[in-house]
């Protein structure tokens, strides 16, 4: 039988928990660290926004660094709450969520772990010639959407008790990417300016698909690379440290880590009977 098209994108109810854990921090600790990060990411935008130009403002949304910081905004503060519900009541508000939902918050969660760090790439490797900013609020600002930024992903990479996202995600970082490829040239036939010089095609059209290509290509290599890292921290964190995620307290109920080993097992080969002939052994 084929498995659930909802198991195919990375979700299953016995790891929803897993986005509002975390085997190093409590959840409350986990959720004020996101809701902390999101604020941060809010007030480098409006900031940005308030120092722009009138003009160049409203030019801001056609920008990938710009729409990403957004998405990372929004990302710390939808998952800081949730990760808040689930502190205070053992279950989050993501659990009780309609399971298309659920599925788009981890095809989400996909592109936090990869997109800033294609941002981040593309920036300092490609679109930065110098000199350094003069202003003190630009120097910040670029700090903050094209250096931190990464950071702020590698937390998510790092901290929670997530497992590797679905591969099946990568199609859909694909597609949003041709999407914002749509979005760039559309912006050029409307206001009449390209976002991003690589884009222009009078450089030469095999100069511009290469380079469209090979943001493609450093895509699906980031993908693969935090795929390994988030595999490595489930491993090395669970299987060898022992250190499971770190459960809420339903109220009148015991935390358990029960499921949340059975998970691991499965996720890194191992059967659930496997984990409980384990325990019994100890």
């Amino acid at each position: 039988m084929a498995p659930p098209t909802t198991t195919l994108f990375g979700i299953s109810p016995t790891h929803l928990h897993r986005y509002t854990t975390s085997w190093l921090l409590p959840p409350l600790a986990l959720a004020c660290l996101r809701l902390l990060l999101s604020l941060y990411a809010f007030v480098t935008t409006f900031t940005v926004l308030a120092t722009d130009t009138p003009l160049s403002a409203p030019h801001s949304f056609s920008y990938f660094t710009v729409l990403t910081y957004w998405g990372l905004a929004f990302y710390f503060l939808f998952s800081g709450f949730h990760t808040l519900s689930y502190a205070r009541s053992g279950v989050s508000w993501l659990q009780r969520w309609p399971r298309p939902l659920q599925t788009l918050h981890a095809v989400y969660y996909s592109t936090i772990v990869t997109f800033p760090f294609l941002v981040t790439i593309v920036f300092w490797a490609v679109l930065y010639r110098g000199p350094w900013f003069p202003k003190t609020v630009d120097a910040w600002s670029n700090i903050s959407q094209h250096a931190l930024n990464s950071l702020f992903a590698l937390t998510e990479i790092l901290l929670p008790a997530t497992l590797p996202p679905a591969p099946l995600h990568l199609l859909f970082l694909a597609l949003l990417l041709a999407l914002y490829l749509g979005l760039a040239y559309i912006t050029y036939a409307v206001q009449g300016f390209y976002v991003y010089g690589f884009l222009n095609p009078a450089q030469g059209a095999g100069k511009t698909a290469g380079y469209i290509i090979g943001i493609l290509v450093a895509e699906c290599v980031i993908f693969g690379l935090a795929w390994g890292v988030i595999w490595t921290r489930v491993w090395l964190t669970e299987r060898v440290l022992g250190m499971v995620a770190r459960t809420a307290r339903r109220p009148g109920k015991k935390a358990s880590t029960t499921g949340i080993e059975a998970d691991t097992g499965r996720s890194l080969g191992r059967g659930t009977d496997e984990i409980e002939m384990g325990k019994l052994e100890k």
